[in-house]
């Protein structure tokens, strides 16, 4: 198969999954939004570090090892598997006594039961990670979809009828541990693969060396953050880190299901030709401007719409999440942007430059953190904003050194889309103070608001001929046969 198709293939297959995946959890979310309390979600939210740093010592970065050697055998597989499983339970263990602990930490007695409960999940997730790098090394997200999406709907039903029995926050526990191992048996019986007894130490010690400095930045990733939950959850109500949780969550779903998706098909792909400099920039300059061309409209639409929107999917009870969203919708724009920047130093194997600058941002955000904490939780949000800009910054730096994509060419490349995203969601802003003296029901001001927002954002790309949108329209219309790229029109 060639390149094109391997990676439109793998477009395709990875976006119905991820998409898939991600629009059903979002409306069992939606339901059980409805059913249950911003403080049940806000006792999840508290442990949402602890599984995150469960989860990064489980792959430990030999998964992205895996991906990017050329013909790994067997023993490869087996051995990163059977150090994923002791490690799981290792790991398991550690949360299992901390749990009195961290109850204490946020002084949630419940959280002692939760806790063990829920980082189950840690070790049944073990027996199905070889499975899906393996099908991720051979871009096959067909069988992964075929996986995932059952998994989930099957997951939040139950979810939701224990939320409907009066479960309260386990309806949330249960379902997750019930996704996990519906995962795992999907995967056993879709790829058919199972270890060798086998354990090869030389095998270890090269993936090792590779992924160590990757779950290093992890964990550092994974701690920071989550410093919002941490520090929300220790100084707040758990119903204020439930508004935080819920608008962080909504923002974060199409931005990092959209970057997921690409940077999943895209890196065992750019990986097959990392020294080619020249080819590796072109193809990080065209994701990263389509990326941004969809992110930026999106975010800022939605969140001069958030009232209404919060309003017509959670009910009112979640209107004090309003604010919260709005601002850290401006965070969001930049996260796909430096995610692939570090995605370059992965595939040139330069791990080391990949901790380094984790540990330089997470410097960074402290100092953000330290500052802002003392302005109260609004003072924290927009922190979070003004982190996202330097840490775009030193995410740029070696990408501009590497591959010759400097930052402020990076900026060049943005910028334009970002102030357009701004003038269309100005549009929508006077479009629903207008549409609202008439008509005050939600779903109304989100039609109008979103296809005014929409039009106004295509008609001035179109206008100003912005590069993405007319590599967008020759997607959309398929045009492979002439194999001819869509130039915007002469003026």
């Amino acid at each position: 198969m060639s390149f094109k198709k391997k990676a439109l293939s793998g477009i395709f297959w990875s976006s119905i999954q991820t998409f898939g995946t991600q629009c059903v959890s979002f409306v069992i979310s939606i339901i059980l939004a409805r059913l249950l309390l911003p403080e049940e979600f806000g006792l999840i939210a508290m442990i949402t570090v602890f599984m995150g740093i469960g989860n990064t010592l489980l792959n430990a970065g030999l998964g992205e090892s895996l991906i990017r050697t050329k013909d790994p055998t067997e023993e490869d597989y087996s051995t990163v598997f059977f150090f994923n499983l002791i490690g799981s339970v290792i790991v398991y263990a550690i949360i299992y006594f901390s749990a009195p602990w961290i109850a204490n930490f946020y002084k949630q007695p419940l959280l002692i039961d939760i806790v063990r409960w829920y980082s189950i999940v840690i070790v049944i997730n073990a027996f199905s990670m070889i499975q899906v790098t393996r099908l991720t090394k051979q871009v096959d997200f067909k069988t992964q979809m075929k996986v995932s999406l059952p998994a989930t709907i099957l997951a939040g039903i139950l979810g939701v009828f224990l939320a409907s029995e009066g479960f309260g926050v386990w309806s949330l526990v249960y379902m997750a541990i019930f996704r996990s191992v519906l995962d795992m048996l999907f995967l056993f019986y879709n790829t058919k693969w199972l270890p060798s007894l086998v354990f090869h130490v030389e095998k270890f010690k090269y993936h090792f060396s590779f992924g160590y400095k990757l779950t290093f930045s992890g964990l550092l990733d994974i701690v920071f953050n989550n410093a919002y939950h941490v520090i929300i959850g220790k100084y707040y109500q758990p119903a204020i880190l439930g508004f935080y949780d819920r608008a962080n969550k909504l923002k974060n779903l199409p931005v990092q299901t959209l970057t997921t998706v690409i940077s999943r098909v895209t890196y065992p792909i750019f990986a097959e030709f990392k020294d080619d400099n020249i080819r590796l920039k072109n193809a990080y300059q065209k994701v990263i401007q389509m990326l941004v061309f969809i992110i930026a409209p999106l975010l800022l639409i939605l969140s001069v719409l958030a009232e209404p929107l919060f309003s017509f999917l959670f009910t009112d009870k979640w209107l004090a999440a309003v604010p919260y969203f709005q601002i850290i919708c401006w965070s969001g724009i930049l996260y796909p942007v430096y995610a692939f920047n570090l995605n370059i130093l992965k595939i040139k194997g330069r791990t080391d430059l990949f901790l380094k600058l984790e540990i330089i941002k997470k410097v960074l955000f402290t100092s953000v953190l330290l500052f802002s904490v003392k302005f109260g939780i609004f003072g924290l949000l927009y922190g979070g904003v003004c982190f996202s800009l330097l840490a775009f910054y030193v995410n740029t730096y070696y990408t501009g050194k590497f591959i010759n994509y400097k930052p402020f060419e990076q900026i060049i490349d943005i910028v334009p889309i970002v102030f357009l995203a701004f003038i269309s969601a100005v549009t929508v802003y006077f479009s629903d103070i207008l549409l609202v003296s008439y008509f005050s029901k939600d779903i109304l001001r989100l039609l109008v608001g979103s296809l005014v927002g929409a039009f106004t954002f295509l008609a001035l790309s179109y206008l100003l001929k912005i590069k993405p949108f007319f590599v967008l329209s020759q997607i959309l219309k398929n045009n492979d046969s002439s194999n001819q790229t869509v130039s915007p029109p002469d003026r």
